[in-house]
């Protein structure tokens, strides 16, 4: 009786070589790997600088005249203004285990390798938050098993030394949402003209479903119902890891969320604003100007900003019709402050047959009687009145440039 054991006992002693075998293969074909490939110097994700948008303001500090990176709409915030419907409801849906795992998730990686191993094609498997920061930062985005192994190991690299509210801080800043929206303090002020930390839970599980694929699941788009049940899933995900209960699950299900009209985004006092925009650079660099990030709240009134506007056009066009007259401009000051309230450089900045990017109220032109005043009050503080004889005779003035009069 005592044979008929041996038969088994051969086939778990096989299964134990094979299986052995097979992660002594898998452990060597990761040795192998690492020790072949250039790993990234991990100094640059600690070193490199998140270029934040520079916008420049109305006098209210509320209307945005121009962001002067339009292409990427960025404001970089600190972890703690986030508010935490967004944080968990990103972890739900991106990385179930984030607080659990030190970068990567083991089990995932090693069906990964398993799976490149046995099909020869490119590994498999969903990426953890820090692996998503990797892989958007220091990596290029061919998808190759080197690369792969690039990441992990640059993922436990970044669990080492940064804490798992940096990592977090840094994706939601970081992570698109949609055309040139990146990161949760432009995703909140675009979709719902609110700060991140003011967001209801189920604004929150709508944002956090859009990174996955931004244009496909933009609220904006033609696939609302697919919209709605990924976020619909950031919910229930939420509820499973206990970052809601069944009574706020219930309630964010049925919450109508209404998304701020789309804007089109452009550019308000096109002449001011770059106006503005030279001066910046002239004072502090172009450098500052394009990559601080700063928050530039001007003196423009855009409410009369927009009336002249309106006035400039119609007489430039009345004028042209009676004169040939075609362009016009107006600049309008504060008397007590000197501060520009409206600058309207030309009928229409973006009208390419009048040249109408020029900023005509900047221009060097003889100012004619409209410099009588300066004259006459300058006449007053040295003693003359409206009596004064003044006797016309040609009179000359030494100047650096010459003689200047008759």
């Amino acid at each position: 009786m005592k044979g008929c054991h041996r038969p088994h006992r051969h086939f778990l002693r096989n299964l134990f070589f094979f299986f052995g075998g097979l992660t002594l293969l898998i452990a060597g074909f990761v040795f192998l790997s690492v020790a072949t490939i250039k790993i990234p110097d991990f100094r640059s994700f600690e070193e490199r600088k998140v270029v934040g948008s520079t916008k420049i303001y109305d006098r209210t500090g509320e209307i945005l005249l121009y962001d002067v990176h339009q292409d990427v709409r960025r404001t970089v915030i600190p972890y703690s203004e986030m508010g935490v419907n967004i944080k968990n409801a990103t972890v739900a849906i991106e990385d179930s285990s984030f607080y659990q795992h030190r970068g990567i998730r083991l089990k995932s990686t090693l069906r990964a390798l398993l799976y490149n191993l046995l099909s020869g094609k490119t590994l498999q498997g969903g990426s953890t938050i820090t692996q998503q920061i990797i892989k958007n930062t220091l990596l290029t985005p061919e998808k190759t098993a080197t690369r792969k192994i690039k990441e992990w190991i640059l993922a436990l690299k970044i669990e080492n030394v940064l804490s798992k509210e940096s990592i977090l801080e840094t994706y939601l800043n970081e992570t698109p949402y949609g055309g040139n929206i990146y990161g949760v303090k432009e995703a909140t002020q675009s979709f719902f003209n609110k700060e991140p930390r003011n967001l209801t839970l189920a604004e929150a599980t709508y944002l956090a479903a859009i990174p996955k694929a931004p244009t496909f699941y933009s609220p904006y788009g033609k696939n609302r119902e697919k919209l709605d049940s990924r976020k619909n899933l950031v919910l229930k995900r939420m509820l499973d890891l206990d970052f809601i209960n069944e009574k706020e699950y219930i309630q964010a299900q049925t919450e109508t969320v209404s998304f701020r009209p789309q804007e089109k985004f452009g550019i308000k006092a096109p002449h001011f604003v770059f106006f503005i925009k030279e001066y910046l650079e002239q004072k502090y660099g172009r450098d500052v100007v394009e990559n601080s990030g700063l928050k530039v709240i001007t003196t423009l009134d855009y409410e009369m900003q927009s009336k002249a506007e309106e006035i400039v056009l119609n007489h430039a066009l009345e004028n042209e019709k009676k004169f040939g007259g075609e362009n016009g401009s107006m600049v309008a000051l504060d008397p007590k402050t000197g501060q520009i309230l409206v600058m309207v450089g030309s009928r229409d900045y973006f009208d390419k047959g009048i040249d109408g990017n020029y900023n005509v109220a900047m221009a060097k032109r003889q100012p004619g009687s409209s410099f009588k005043p300066f004259v006459y009050a300058t006449a007053f503080k040295a003693g003359y009145t409206p009596d004064s004889i003044i006797f016309d005779l040609p009179t000359e003035f030494q100047t650096t440039c010459g003689v200047y009069g008759r």
